[in-house]
């Protein structure tokens, strides 16, 4: 009998899921239900080409999954009649605690909670979305596949802070690396374009969304990753601005006056490509700077310097690279981020043929340059559902 199962992304006010065949891999359906606690939410479900949209009130976390079951069972396939052998859950920090999917048990759900401290933003949402999920489907195996697993190999020179040593024992302030599951999926993928085992290649993976993070990928496991204790470290972001030097948070107090949550809001929510341009859409940044927008030439080229430094830095952590990986949909889909974030590395054995690159290939690099330079998709919610069926097939 074939196998199924249910991805569940919880956000604060929305709740993503697809539905995904697990003897191919292919999602069956799937959607969003988005505006959750506001006076008109929206569900969105897709199954193969069919869409439907519909506008309803949706007050919590519980009455959104029930809005979804009910989508399934409108729109297809009814959730009562699909053998799902485990429900998925993406949770963002796991902290030091939880390094491999994990199923979920009360005590697990207490150890997501204490983790909120290090993710206010996200562990309480998707915290939310596993209380309602685990009633409503109350006969299923639940596996949380945490976002900071896959840098758990990370050696403790890489994810060790110089900072007073009670900061890090009490506080459990150190590196722990984001978008996890992402770099699992697109390293594994990378190796088999390259004919090899995933344990015999050294990859430098580039998220690049509106969330964007590098990760260098040694045999198959996470040794360094630009992100830290949250993710605001490492590469500039649609809206974070990455790295800094933290005294200009001291700065902008004395200068400012700007308190502890301000500082946070704007370097979360205000910085990054909308700090440089008044804009964290890449591709109208794209459009504006072909127009000759001198904010958005500058906020691009920001982008791409940060992410040539990381490249440079990958590659004498990892020593031997066999390939640079893009994903994401800034990664995916600008070829001008792709082209000017590798300009000038023709000596370091990485160089962009320009037709490839603007052909959309998945192979990008010329066929002089020593190391392969790939565009790969990325798919969270498929290496979520593998890592949630693995676990749920040997508890």
């Amino acid at each position: 009998m074939t196998s199924h199962v249910l991805v569940i992304n919880s956000g604060s006010s929305s709740i993503k899921y697809r539905l995904l065949d697990m003897s191919t891999g292919t999602k069956i359906a799937g959607g969003l239900v988005e505006r959750i606690g506001e006076a008109k939410g929206r569900l969105e479900h897709t199954r193969g080409t069919d869409r439907f949209d519909s506008t309803l009130v949706v007050g919590d976390h519980e009455e959104g999954m029930r809005h979804i079951i009910a989508a399934f069972a409108e729109h297809g396939p009814a959730l009562d009649r699909v053998r799902l052998s485990a429900v998925g859950h993406r949770v963002v920090h796991g902290g030091a605690e939880f390094s491999a999917p994990t199923i979920i048990t009360d005590e697990v759900c207490n150890g997501i909670d204490r983790l909120s401290a290090l993710a206010p933003l996200h562990n309480p949402a998707n915290l939310a979305g596993i209380h309602t999920a685990r009633r409503l489907f109350n006969d299923v195996t639940h596996v949380a596949v945490f976002d900071t697993a896959f840098h758990a190999t990370m050696a403790e020179e890489a994810y060790t802070y110089a900072i007073p040593r009670s900061w890090r024992d009490d506080h459990g302030v150190r590196r722990y690396g984001f978008h996890g599951t992402s770099h699992a999926y697109v390293s594994r993928k990378a190796a088999e374009l390259l004919g090899a085992e995933p344990t015999d290649v050294n990859l430098i993976v580039l998220h690049l969304g509106n969330g964007a993070s590098a990760c260098a990928v040694r045999g198959g496991t996470s040794v360094d990753t630009s992100m830290g204790l949250t993710p605001l470290e490492g590469l500039v972001m649609g809206t974070r601005s990455g790295d800094l030097d933290p005294a200009i948070m001291m700065h902008m107090h004395r200068s400012a006056g700007l308190s502890a949550p301000e500082l946070d809001d704007a370097l979360n929510h205000d910085s990054g490509l909308r700090g440089l341009a008044d804009d964290n859409d890449m591709r109208q940044l794209r459009r504006r700077a072909e127009e000759g927008d001198e904010q958005a030439k500058l906020a691009r080229a920001v982008y791409c310097h940060r992410i040539r430094k990381y490249v440079g830095a990958y590659m004498a952590v990892l020593g031997h690279v066999d390939a640079i990986v893009f994903t994401a949909g800034v990664g995916e889909n600008d070829a001008g981020i792709r082209a000017d974030a590798l300009a000038g590395m023709r000596d370091l054995g990485i160089d962009v043929d320009p037709e490839r690159n603007a052909s959309g290939r998945t192979w990008i690099s010329s066929s002089t340059s020593e190391r392969a330079v790939l565009v790969i998709p990325t798919d969270e919610e498929l290496e979520i559902a593998r890592q949630s069926l693995a676990a749920a097939q040997y508890r």
